[in-house]
């Protein structure tokens, strides 16, 4: 399924000029974004093709936080390209990544050189994402944006760009052991 969906996928730069709600946040995460040099690195050793297809909506705050920073790595990793698709108009896709019943984004498909999907990750990353599951979604609205706030401007999207280029590691182990 991701195959046939990533010819249809847009670039992060047409995602940025498409966007309506939060547009100058996305503009400003983007450029504000960074990945160190050891990150991409990671991916360059890989070798072959990669690529991440994210589902994801302009309104969405995770999203917002974390994929300007995937997009920045894809902009430096010679072997890595990113593609979006909105969530609202890929229902069967956003069915096939759900978290628990939920259709939290960003999903993040890692596809290799043959458009496969190897694996996928999201909505936040897994720290943030253990704090919301056991106290966060417990707590008034905008106690739990601020919150989530917080922790996305402390971690600037580390903890986004470990987890993603550990699931491309894996996704090339798997790879060369197949």
């Amino acid at each position: 399924m991701p195959v046939e969906r990533w010819w249809d996928a847009v670039t992060f730069g047409e995602f940025l000029d498409a966007a309506v709600a939060n547009r100058g946040l996305w503009s400003e995460f983007y450029r504000r974004a960074r990945v160190e040099a050891a990150a991409v690195e990671r991916v360059a050793a890989l070798g072959g093709r990669w690529h991440l297809l994210v589902l994801s909506e302009d309104w969405c705050g995770d999203a917002v936080n974390t994929v300007p920073v995937l997009a920045r790595l894809a902009d430096l990793a010679p072997n890595l390209e990113l593609r979006l698709l909105g969530r609202d108009s890929n229902p069967e896709l956003m069915d096939a990544h759900l978290t628990g019943t939920s259709r939290s984004i960003p999903v993040v498909m890692v596809l290799d050189g043959q458009l496969r999907e190897t694996g996928w990750w999201g909505p936040r990353p897994s720290e943030l994402q253990r704090w919301f599951v056991e106290t966060g979604r417990r707590l008034p609205p905008k106690e739990r944006y601020t919150a989530l706030r917080r922790w996305y401007a402390r971690d600037r999207g580390r903890s986004t760009v470990e987890e993603v280029v550990m699931l491309l590691e894996r996704s090339a182990r798997l790879r060369e052991s197949a």
